[in-house]
């Protein structure tokens, strides 16, 4: 009797292993079609937004061309020694760019007032009447796209005046 329960044992435990590789391959089956589906979804997301960064930098080269256009025509007038025409042209120019990075989000920071290290830049700070760690010259203008700072202000900073004894 022993030899026949031996026997039976290894059957059912060949069923059981063939039951449990089944169920493997198909577990993997579907990881590797997750893999697949997951692989489109991110080369398919990838086009996207180059296809987005591509139509968005379309659209500001479309505004920024009368820009050049204007900037031509004042060279032409350089050209022909129009001091007035260029100085206009170059007015237009810098208004025209101006409207089109402002209509982008781009807004100049302010300089008035104290120093803000998060949106100022102390190129160095220099004795002043002024109360000290106000902003008393603007060396460069500085640029917020929306909340980002893309360039911080470079500006001079008030320092205690200096008292001769």
């Amino acid at each position: 009797m022993p030899e026949e329960v031996t026997e039976q044992q290894p059957e059912e435990g060949g069923d059981e292993l063939a039951a449990l590789q089944a169920e493997r391959d198909q577990l993997l089956d579907r990881l590797q079609r997750l893999a697949a589906e997951f692989d489109n979804f991110r080369k398919r997301n990838a086009r996207e937004n180059a296809t987005l960064a591509e139509r968005a930098n379309e659209r500001l080269v479309k505004e920024l061309i009368p820009i050049l256009d204007d900037l031509g025509r004042a060279l032409e007038a350089a050209a022909e020694h129009e001091e007035a025409k260029l100085e206009d042209g170059v007015r237009l120019v810098h208004r025209s760019l101006g409207d089109v990075l402002t209509k982008e989000g781009l807004a100049e920071i302010e300089t008035g007032g104290k120093f803000d290290p998060h949106v100022h830049e102390a190129l160095l700070s220099q004795p002043s009447d002024a109360e000290e760690g106000s902003v008393i010259e603007v060396v460069q203008k500085g640029y917020k796209l929306g909340d980002k700072v893309i360039r911080p202000a470079r500006v001079v900073v008030a320092a205690p005046p200096i008292h001769e004894a």
